[in-house]
């Protein structure tokens, strides 16, 4: 069910990210390209990685997580930064979402990391449902900050 992805997987990983930003009310904003992913993800530097959700039955990829290494101080160790979960709304409730989050977590304790994290939309109530059902905890005392696009020009110079 749960496989790493593969440089054949680009297109379909494209397709996914597209897919999720609309259900994201940002379709806009998925401006990668295969160009961009295939050297993320499989160039000579890899910085971030992708596991495939595949349908028993026909083999076809219906999710994916997109991941990628990130570090904390206080611990000492690496852990993972899940940037992406998406689960096909006609594949949804078979358990790929659970599987992709399992995975995750297995190579957490392989690799003697501490910590699987991510952001989660705060009207996106089926996915907090979900996260919740397996255990994560919101991060409520803590608040994101990006800086992006014409602020991070002005920042830079």
């Amino acid at each position: 069910m749960i496989r790493p992805a593969v440089p054949a997987d680009v297109p379909v990983l494209i397709d996914l990210i597209r897919e999720l930003a609309e259900y994201e009310k940002a379709p806009q904003e998925a401006k990668a390209t295969p160009a961009q992913l295939h050297e993320a993800l499989f160039g000579p530097h890899p910085a971030a990685f992708a596991h495939m959700a595949v349908d028993d039955e026909s083999g076809e990829p219906v999710g994916m997580a997109m991941w990628f290494l990130n570090f904390s101080t206080w611990h000492g160790v690496h852990g993972i930064y899940l940037e992406d979960l998406y689960v096909r709304p006609t594949a949804r409730g078979r358990g790929h979402g659970k599987a992709l989050l399992r995975e995750l977590a297995r190579i957490c304790r392989e690799r003697g990391y501490t910590r699987l994290q991510w952001w989660v939309l705060n009207w996106n109530t089926p996915a907090i449902d979900f996260y919740r059902s397996i255990g994560a905890k919101p991060m409520d005392d803590w608040t994101v900050y990006r800086v992006s696009d014409d602020a991070l020009a002005a920042l830079a110079e």
